[in-house]
């Protein structure tokens, strides 16, 4: 079975915002530029960094100690998400195993920026959203973003809604 940016978007990142309440078109392109950039939509381990958005064992224990742990509902909901068995042994490798999960958390890195979310169809204010929130201190550039969004989501329009 062949993956596809389309199916990324519509049965996973879409579902799982839906899920916890959050989605708007503005956070679907946002994580589906993201999923791009980190990962090229599938590059599922690069050093330390892990999964479809390339969280690293530090961001995900700091969005639960950090974050949810004041906001127990959500936190709860996003418990749900996870495999029961598997999130016990290895929470880090929910990140790779299960991509609602790892889009869960990506979106709760976003999310605890507390900022609103730039313009869905303005590709270079996503980018330099993703670089301020999700990646302020490692290389890259909010360019790359655009690049990798270009790139790897060309048979999709950017969608506004």
């Amino acid at each position: 079975m062949i993956f596809t940016a389309g199916d990324l978007r519509h049965l996973v990142i879409r579902e799982t915002l839906n899920y916890l309440n959050e989605w708007s078109m503005a956070a679907e392109n946002l994580l589906m530029g993201t999923a791009a950039h980190e990962s090229g939509l599938g590059g599922w381990h690069e050093g330390r960094r892990v999964g479809l958005f390339h969280i690293t064992p530090i961001m995900h224990r700091a969005v639960w100690d950090k974050y949810l742990i004041h906001h127990p509902e959500l936190a709860s909901d996003i418990r749900g998400i996870a495999g029961q068995h598997s999130f016990l042994k290895d929470p880090h490798g929910e990140l790779v195993t299960n991509l609602k999960y790892a889009t869960a958390i990506a979106w709760m890195i976003y999310r605890r920026a507390e900022q609103p979310l730039p313009n869905p169809a303005n590709l270079s204010a996503l980018a330099t959203y993703w670089h301020r929130h999700f990646r302020p201190r490692v290389e890259g550039t909010a360019r790359d973003f655009i690049t990798s969004y270009q790139l790897l989501i060309r048979d999709e329009k950017l969608v506004a809604a």
